[in-house]
């Protein structure tokens, strides 16, 4: 691990950017004490759903009254044409 004074990190920002964006970690110091550490960025990491647990998916529909075929039929006229 490298490390920077506060006035090298003010007077030469761009190389030690380079050294970090290389992978390096460097730690900053200011009168010998670290006060801040300098590490690459991480990307962030995808999100991950599991659509099989989504509440969607697995609601109870046993319940809910079923359409039959001509409210099904009504309710895709009214629809149409709306989108």
């Amino acid at each position: 691990m490298e490390t920077a004074t506060v006035r090298e990190l003010r007077n030469h920002y761009t190389r030690l950017l380079i050294r970090v964006r290389a992978g390096g970690e460097i730690v900053i110091t200011q009168r010998g004490e670290p006060v801040a550490r300098l590490i690459p960025e991480r990307p962030a990491e995808p999100r991950k759903v599991n659509w099989a647990e989504a509440p969607e998916i697995t609601r109870d529909r046993s319940l809910e009254p079923m359409l039959t075929a001509q409210e099904s039929l009504q309710i895709v006229h009214e629809a149409s044409g709306k989108w």
